[in-house]
């Protein structure tokens, strides 16, 4: 985790801009306060993978109910 400055970002744009490409969190601050964050606009498959797991291990459906819910949403 990094913290700069709103006036240190400012300087360092590219340098902090580059740090969250890398997967790093990098907080602004203002007045010594958290404000924003910066992160990667890459998609974390990982978590991503990891939530649908979760979702999907919860639901237990028959085949039965499977085949119908598709033949039900097909006829719609």
């Amino acid at each position: 985790m990094t913290q700069v400055s709103l006036s240190g970002l400012k300087v360092n744009v590219g340098k902090y801009v580059a740090m969250a490409e890398d997967g790093e969190e990098v907080f602004i601050t203002r007045n010594g306060k958290i404000v924003a964050k910066i992160v990667s606009a890459k998609p974390d498959k990982k978590a991503a993978w990891e939530t649908l797991t979760q979702i999907f291990s919860s639901i237990n459906l028959t085949d039965e109910e499977i085949e119908r819910d598709g033949e039900e949403r097909i006829a719609k």
